[in-house]
């Protein structure tokens, strides 16, 4: 059994049953599933849409957040997709979401895996702002 049953960079948009199918798993006491959507508003000012970019790297680097987060908790099964291209106002940009035997397990696993995503995905948020002005997001 592969623990890691999906680890993707997409530009379509993305499915919550299919990331919480792809945990579901008879050994599995506990799943949690995230999902980040796309907001109004960041920093207090408006945000009307947004655009992800992705290093051809992404899906790599995202398959060894995965492998990490597996490594260090007694994860079942493991998934995680995000999305690049135009995203709206309430549009899923990523969704995770780790099976575990256990529920406190499952909610430290799935923390670790998303914040983990986000601090090393070679990931980037290029936001349009009401005001009409524009910024990037974690080119940093």
């Amino acid at each position: 059994m592969t623990v890691i049953r999906l680890a993707e960079v997409r530009d379509v948009p993305l499915s919550v049953d299919e990331v919480h199918n792809a945990v579901s798993d008879p050994a599995a006491g506990g799943i949690v599933l995230f999902t980040g959507t796309v907001r109004d508003h960041d920093g207090g000012r408006d945000v009307r849409h947004l655009s992800y970019s992705a290093h051809p790297s992404a899906a790599e680097q995202l398959r060894q957040v995965c492998e990490k987060v597996a490594a260090d908790h007694p994860v079942t099964a493991i998934a995680a997709v995000h999305r690049t291209g135009d995203l709206e106002i309430g549009d899923l940009a990523v969704v995770v979401a780790v099976s575990c035997a256990h529920r406190g397990d499952a909610f430290e696993a799935c923390r670790m895996l998303i914040d983990e995503l986000k601090a090393t995905v070679p990931i980037w948020k290029h936001q349009r702002l009401g005001d009409g002005s524009s910024e990037w997001v974690g080119c940093a």
